[in-house]
């Protein structure tokens, strides 16, 4: 039986350096301190809505910006686990999120569509402001989770990056959504909704080619 000279092993093992182990904690740690650092900048720059603590906001209100909250967390989590590859992961959590949401837009069109005023949504003067709004307030939680996946190795790419833009979407639409006092059906059933879609969508494309291994 041939055996492997010392000096390969020596060599072969020359340039390894230990490496600190994943911790979820810290990966939670850190998404939860991005999405922090987010709520706090919408009340610097734009102002919490008054109407939460006067009792104006509607029941939608909290419904709409709860779920986001959810989806945003269950998604951030399952990317989490992504950088630690391990037999069972499981994303339920994410997808039965992901049908809760789900249920909003849905909601909105069957009602806007029975209306006939499905243009309300076209002509929301505040839409486009609150879609830019979403996806910039994500802009942190997308990048802590960029990182916290370069450190680890997850399976697939395209998951993990699919993952990590509807965290980032569903997280900074939810921090945007505390200063928004637009509380329609058609509103937040569109507008609100949309930077999760496209958080998705960017993050899939994106974010593969910046934690392959």
């Amino acid at each position: 039986m041939n055996r492997v000279p010392h000096s390969l092993i020596d060599e072969l093992a020359a340039d390894l350096a230990p490496v600190r182990p994943l911790r979820r904690a810290r990966g939670i740690a850190l998404v939860a301190t991005a999405t922090l650092v987010a709520v706090v900048l919408v009340e610097v720059i734009d102002g919490f809505w008054r109407g939460i603590a006067t009792g104006q906001a509607s029941p939608l209100f909290f419904i709409a910006n709860g779920m986001f909250a959810m989806l945003g967390t269950a998604a951030a989590l399952a990317a989490i686990r992504m950088a630690s590859p391990q037999v069972g992961n499981s994303h339920e959590g994410t997808r039965w999120a992901l049908a809760m949401a789900a249920l909003l837009p849905v909601a909105a069109l069957v009602v806007l569509g029975l209306q006939g005023d499905l243009g309300q949504v076209a002509h929301d003067p505040y839409g486009f402001g609150c879609l830019i709004a979403g996806i910039e307030f994500g802009g942190l939680t997308f990048v802590a989770l960029i990182v916290w996946l370069r450190r680890g190795a997850p399976v697939s790419p395209p998951l993990a990056g699919t993952l990590t833009g509807i965290a980032a979407g569903s997280l900074g639409t939810f921090a945007h959504g505390l200063a928004c006092p637009v509380d329609t059906l058609a509103h937040l059933g569109s507008w609100h909704v949309l930077p999760v879609v496209l958080g998705g969508v960017i993050g899939r494309i994106t974010v593969p080619p910046l934690v392959r291994w």
